[in-house]
């Protein structure tokens, strides 16, 4: 019996060990850049971008540039381009560190539409002795929007509602614009009587949609409703729709 339970032991002391050994000594930088999105005008050839390291060790920091478009169905789409650079690619930051980049547009705006990209800022682990057991580097990404807006670039939104299924109402958001629109607030309202909500800050970039779920309570009677959608720069637009 002390045979046949031996090696059951010893496996659930290794497996606990090797947590311990991993909760203990996974290791990750902190950094911070600012501003969290980035605007362009047609006529800016560089923006200033600041990017701090907030740990006690230095980082070696990356970054890549992305074209953002979405489906009609709202799901992101994003690719490698050249369109923009952040000179320089390879930012070396002591500990504490700051330092002010520039980011960089090659590309000729559009006169018409808003241009979207992705800047992806990603820590590139050092190898580096362990002071203590083994250290596991955790890269951290930090993704941030780029857009470069002509002056007749503009939202275009409608928003339906569609089922409500358990306290939670559907709502499908269409942008028809030229511009991003970012949801931050949608509440289903009877009167003076707010029936559903949907906080968080979803974007829907020009020619697609989205359904949101707006959260409510155990039962959401069907009939007109108004949809109060409120944006990142703090503009409501109220919709007219029917809850089914």
């Amino acid at each position: 019996m002390r045979l046949a339970s031996t090696p059951h032991r010893l496996l659930r002391r290794c497996a606990g060990a090797a947590l311990l050994l991993a909760a203990s000594s996974s290791l990750a930088a902190t950094f911070s850049v600012t501003p969290v999105r980035i605007y362009m005008k047609p006529q800016d050839r560089a923006v200033a971008v600041t990017i701090t390291n907030e740990g006690d060790e230095p980082v070696v920091l990356q970054a890549d540039i992305y074209s953002w478009t979405q489906k009609p169905d709202g799901s992101d789409e994003t690719q490698l381009t050249e369109d923009l650079i952040l000179s320089p690619p390879i930012i070396k930051l002591g500990a504490k560190a700051r330092q002010v980049v520039r980011l960089a547009r090659l590309r000729a705006p559009d006169a018409s539409r808003q241009l979207t990209y992705r800047m992806i800022l990603r820590e590139i682990p050092e190898a580096a002795a362990p002071k203590q057991n083994i250290q596991v580097q955790i890269a951290l990404a930090l993704s941030m929007p780029v857009f470069i807006t002509p002056p007749p670039a503009k939202r275009a939104m409608s928003c339906t509602a569609g089922p409500a299924t358990g306290g939670t109402l559907a709502v499908g958001c269409a942008n028809t614009g030229s511009a991003y629109a970012q949801i931050r607030e949608i509440q289903a309202k009877r009167g003076d009587s707010a029936l559903a909500r949907f906080e968080g800050g979803a974007y829907i970039l020009p020619g697609a949609r989205k359904v949101l779920s707006l959260k409510g309570s155990d039962s959401l009677p069907s009939g007109p409703v108004q949809l109060v959608v409120t944006y990142d720069d703090g503009v409501s637009e109220s919709f007219n729709a029917t809850i089914e």
